[in-house]
């Protein structure tokens, strides 16, 4: 059997331009990267802006597991299948972190036979978007080490320095560091540490901005700290917002590539959904809007996550209202939820299946409280028994839930073609009623405990002495009318990443709250997450190669 990246370099690629042609894009309003890759304009938006939107569906998933969903792949999948329904569908993905790629999680460019392509430059180095968002980071983390060296005129207090170093890559040496060591010619020395790029407050901004001079004035909004007196310090106050947007000048265009069967895709920003929002840009769902009548766009981990979060915080600042939600799930992962262990997920097991599927149930019902049409997308398995299949058609026709099997890693486009023509019905005879879960003008407290208990099924939520003052820290500067990013474990609905299926009688325990002023939203931190990944015992890195001739192997 072919691996995903053998398959994608037998892909018969299209030049970029003739995808952007099929789209009435024109040949000026496009930025080559070589004949695979381009930018997006702003002419072309200026051009486009006006014109009606086509509709938008966003897929999401359960709970993750080490069993795979196939998110993207039934992203990229569904994309094909509709061109294979007579349909103009572009699908608007995030871009992959080095991070991943080099250590256990892989690339994030779909599999098998439902890929974007070219693959190996999009799990690279791409078109450069995040060494831009990487240098833009630290220049502010220069900046502001340098001001406390020359004189510290606006008081910075080194203890309150909040603003973190970034790289697009797992290291966990960088956690927890000491800077400004070797004397007085090299600055204070302070604890400091490093985040992954994609955890960067700088991705999130990007990623809901919605052009450049929205970018410049949330960037310079960024709080990094506190003087003395207990007043935030902003990137304005420093006067290197300017700077920063000036090196994501061309990373905040959205980037046009293609899948292997020639659909179009569009693949901008990249924020973790567990420790952010998990969606891509605004500005590409925006013009993805506005070049097909079919805009596939996906949001990170399970619904409890991304799609709370694309629902909640990107539909709220770039006012989309989405027509249908794709909610994808395995037979094996379900059968996971249920107890069974990993290597035994192929066996037909019934009984735990049932006991699983709770966790299926539990976002379907989700995804109705905020009145959006949802069709459940089983990604099948050849392991998957007569006997099962039945059962989950059963259950989803007894929740009023339609449901369809679909096989585009394997057999792309053509695989996903009942699950296209499904949600083109769906989305023709059932009309949105979109909806924000809570009003961003409740209380702090109120907003996070409306997400935990309606969206994780908590009982109550237990607020950390360090939270509790952090929220009063909030309300005194009136930043508390945002919306809130939850910070959780992918892996289950409680923040108990061991609590599988659907866990109720748990509470959430918050145990710290930052605020992304610039980013415009409150994250509250719940059990331990991780901004800084590690590499595994043996990294994917290990086994990436490239040989003479430029072929590249290993990458999946």
């Amino acid at each position: 059997m072919l691996t995903d990246i053998q398959i994608a370099q037998l892909c018969k690629m299209k030049p970029i331009n003739q995808i952007a042609s099929e789209l009435g894009i024109k040949d000026d309003e496009l930025e080559l990267y070589g004949k695979y890759k381009a930018k997006l304009t702003d002419d072309l938006w200026e051009r486009v802006k006006d014109r009606p939107d086509g509709k938008l569906v966003l897929v999401t998933a359960i709970n993750p597991t080490p069993a795979g969903e196939g998110k993207t792949t039934t992203t990229v999948g569904l994309g094909q299948a509709m061109a294979k329904i007579g349909k103009k569908a572009i699908i608007a993905l995030r871009e992959p972190s080095l991070g991943p790629v080099m250590g256990i999680k892989g690339g994030a460019a779909g599999g098998g036979y439902s890929q974007v392509v070219p693959m190996e430059d999009i799990n690279l180095h791409f078109t450069g978007d995040m060494h831009a968002i990487t240098a833009a980071n630290n220049l502010l983390s220069a900046a502001i080490d340098n001001h406390i060296q020359q004189g510290n005129a606006l008081g910075i207090d080194p203890r309150q320095i909040i603003w973190k170093r970034a790289m697009d890559m797992n290291d966990r040496a960088l956690r927890n560091i000491i800077v400004g060591l070797g004397g007085k010619i090299n600055g204070t020395p302070r604890e400091d540490s490093f985040l992954i790029t994609v955890a960067s407050e700088i991705m999130a901004i990007l990623c809901l901005s919605t052009g450049i001079m929205d970018l410049k004035d949330r960037l310079g909004k960024i709080i990094i700290g506190y003087t003395y007196d207990g007043k935030p310090v902003s990137a304005r106050d420093l006067k290197v917002n300017g700077a920063m947007a000036l090196l994501l000048k061309d990373a905040i265009k959205p980037n046009l590539v293609q899948t292997l069967e020639n659909t179009p895709a569009l693949m901008h920003g990249g924020p973790f959904a567990n420790i952010a929002h998990g969606c891509n840009s605004i500005i590409a769902t925006r013009i993805g809007l506005k070049l097909a009548d079919y805009c596939i766009t996906e949001a990170g981990f399970g619904a409890d996550l991304g799609a709370e979060k694309f629902l909640n915080i990107k539909c709220r600042y770039a006012g989309l209202k989405p027509d249908a939600v794709v909610l994808v799930a395995t037979i094996r992962a379900l059968k996971y939820n249920g107890g069974v262990k990993k290597d035994m997920l192929a066996t037909p097991d019934l009984n735990a299946l049932k006991k699983g599927f709770v966790n299926l149930e539990k976002h379907v019902e989700n995804i109705t409280k905020f009145g959006v049409p949802v069709i459940v997308a089983i990604n099948h398995f050849s392991t998957d028994s007569d006997e099962e299949t039945d059962f989950i058609k059963k259950k989803c026709e007894s929740l009023d839930v339609e449901v369809s099997f679909s096989n585009v890693f394997a057999m792309g486009g053509e695989g996903g073609r009942e699950l296209a023509e499904k949600l083109v019905k769906l989305i023709e005879n059932q009309k949105t009623d979109f909806r924000y879960l809570y009003d961003t003008d409740s209380t702090i407290k109120q907003k996070i405990e409306t997400i935990a208990k309606e969206i994780y099924g908590a009982r109550s939520v237990v607020y950390l002495p360090a939270a509790e003052k952090a929220i009063e820290k909030i309300q005194s500067l009136n930043m508390d009318k945002l919306p809130i990013c939850m910070a959780k474990t992918q892996y289950s609905l409680s923040d108990n990443p061991s609590l599988l299926g659907r866990p109720e009688g748990f509470d959430i325990t918050v145990r710290e709250i930052k605020l992304s002023a610039g980013a415009g939203f409150i994250v509250a931190i719940t059990g331990d997450i991780m901004t800084m990944p590690g590499l595994p015992k043996t990294p994917a890195a290990e086994k990436i190669d490239i040989d003479e001739k430029g072929v590249i192997t290993g990458l999946f």
